[in-house]
């Protein structure tokens, strides 16, 4: 699990770092973080510059599972998708696949605004409290959603419960808009707009989100709501 959130790590930060660095972004012992960027080092999957003390992950990390889907891997169209909205709207943008009962970012570009909101690949959000969430659950049978509420309770996913009513409220919005918009659902202060990306038989369905701090979003909605749309329609258009 440590060799994972280490490459996630550096997938985040786009950077290279020492092992301090490493130890204390993960909270590991620093004895134990250097064993480890010794041994992925050695194994091929981090670069070691041993006059600036950093390590980066090399080429043999980044063409892991290149195998799985040719336009998300090997085409980079959806990252180049990401990139492109990153540029446009200066917000957070991510990429979240569905992990159970919850929705988690695979992939994120960090906003390049003043005010940004940070998020972390790997970072989970229940389906029944997030916006790339109710999108999901969009594709899902109603039946399906309360049973997915029920369960989320029952395991105190979120500490104050959910009403399952008020889920399917959230879901058939986003159904008949295209797209989720939630604010202060998870992170008070932050908002995040979702919509889903063209779904191929061979791969899973992935959600495509703007985050961003509450205010800013509210304040820039329509543009927004108007960016992702047109760069979803361009990216199905060629697909």
């Amino acid at each position: 699990m440590r060799v994972l959130e280490i490459l996630e790590f550096f997938d985040d930060i786009q950077a290279e770092a020492t092992v301090l660095e490493v130890a204390r972004a993960l909270e590991y012992p620093q004895s134990s973080t250097s064993a480890l960027l010794r041994t992925l080092h050695s194994s091929g999957y981090l670069h070691h510059d041993p006059q600036k003390r950093t390590y980066v992950t090399s080429v043999r990390a980044a063409i892991l599972g290149s195998w799985v889907g040719a336009n998300f891997a090997r085409e980079g169209r959806v990252i180049e998708l990401m990139r492109r909205l990153n540029e446009e709207t200066g917000n957070t943008i991510l990429l979240a696949s569905r992990n159970g009962l919850y929705s988690q970012y695979i992939h994120v570009l960090q906003a390049t605004s003043a005010a940004r909101l940070h998020l972390s690949i790997g970072t989970v959000r229940p389906l029944v409290t997030s916006g790339t969430g109710y999108v999901f659950l969009g594709a899902l049978s109603d039946a399906e959603v309360i049973r997915i509420v029920n369960r989320s309770n029952a395991e105190n996913l979120v500490s104050s419960g959910v009403v399952p009513r008020e889920v399917l409220a959230e879901v058939e919005l986003a159904r008949k808009l295209g797209y989720a918009f939630s604010l202060n659902r998870v992170t008070p202060g932050a908002g995040v707009l979702a919509a889903s990306l063209l779904r191929s038989k061979d791969q899973p369905m992935l959600v495509l989100g703007i985050g961003g701090i509450s205010s800013n979003m509210t304040q820039n909605k329509d543009q927004l709501i108007e960016a992702l749309q047109r760069h979803i329609a361009e990216y199905h258009l060629n697909a």
